[in-house]
């Protein structure tokens, strides 16, 4: 039975989703559609178009997609200028002998598959990221350090609330033969370090998926899934014959120790081979949505809290 579950800032590009699995498209083909459309979403500043900036007033994007059936995986890591970062992603997998592309290489490739280039900084954005820069009109590299700091610290602080403030977008889809797909999007921190590549781009992560057990995707404190490697957990303890709730609590289990004394927050929405869903995080009052059979729109439910 086709299911598709997203975090909830995905309830903008589900029902796009799902009406490509009920049209008989892929899983693949679903996360992708309803991905692009949080792309698009200028009042989303964790995503694509109108993200928030780095430290120097570039939006720099992060995604990855994975094919459970067959592991096939396409990510992108600060990409600039090009606001579809999921479509070339796939596009990384499908095309090339590679599963990750970065910078001025991801950008090239976005330019050769026909991508437009857009500036994506929108008047908003920017008016945020002078916000948190003010006092510090000249950004030398010579005195950058406090700088970096301070703002690191202030992002440190949004990160509590992952979904919204430098939060990631996840959609993870079963189709009606069974394929599971995944597909996770963001603009990442703002006011982050040129350069920094959280776990929306690592295969393993913050994205991972097997048709044979499940998928899982994460938004929050990327470097704590990098260091935990959250999202491939999560599907190992499903292969191990966990259920899928207390798969994803051993998975937040692995974390404690990096998430121990620290303000950020972590959240990952999953889905089992048997189309069961679950979503976790370590912040109240956190949710995501979801869509399948009988449902005439995308529902919304609370995460559990960890």
């Amino acid at each position: 039975m086709p299911i598709i579950i997203a975090s909830s800032n995905g309830s903008v590009g589900i029902d796009a989703g799902w009406e490509m699995l009920t049209r008989g498209g892929s899983a693949l083909d679903a996360v992708e559609a309803a991905t692009r459309l949080v792309e698009d979403n200028p009042d989303d500043h964790s995503v694509g178009y109108s993200g928030y900036p780095n430290l120097l007033g570039e939006v720099e994007l992060d995604a990855s997609i994975m094919d459970g059936s067959t592991l096939r995986a396409g990510a992108v890591g600060g990409l600039r200028g090009y606001r579809y970062a999921l479509s070339v992603a796939r596009r990384v997998m499908e095309e090339l002998p590679h599963v990750l592309l970065v910078g001025e290489g991801a950008a090239r490739f976005a330019a050769e598959i026909g991508m437009q280039p857009e500036n994506l900084l929108t008047p908003e954005a920017e008016q945020t990221w002078r916000a948190g820069i003010e006092g510090h009109a000249t950004l030398d590299w010579a005195g950058i350090s406090e700088l970096v700091a301070q703002l690191l610290k202030r992002s440190a602080q949004l990160t509590r609330d992952p979904e919204h403030a430098t939060g990631t977008v996840n959609f993870i889809a079963q189709d009606a033969a069974g394929h599971i797909a995944s597909a996770v999007s963001t603009s990442g921190w703002a006011w982050k370090y040129p350069g920094r590549l959280g776990d929306s781009s690592i295969i393993g992560a913050g994205n991972y998926a097997d048709s044979r057990y499940g998928a899982a995707a994460c938004t929050g404190w990327g470097e704590a899934a990098i260091r935990a490697g959250t999202a491939r957990s999560v599907v190992l303890y499903l292969k191990a014959g966990y259920t899928l709730e207390t798969a994803c609590r051993e998975a937040f289990g692995d974390l404690q120790p990096i998430m121990r004394g620290t303000p950020n927050a972590m959240s990952l929405v999953a889905l089992d081979r048997h189309g069961n869903h679950c979503a976790f995080s370590t912040s109240e009052d956190r949710t995501y949505v979801y869509r399948t059979d009988g449902m005439a729109s995308a529902v919304e439910l609370p995460r559990l809290v960890v």
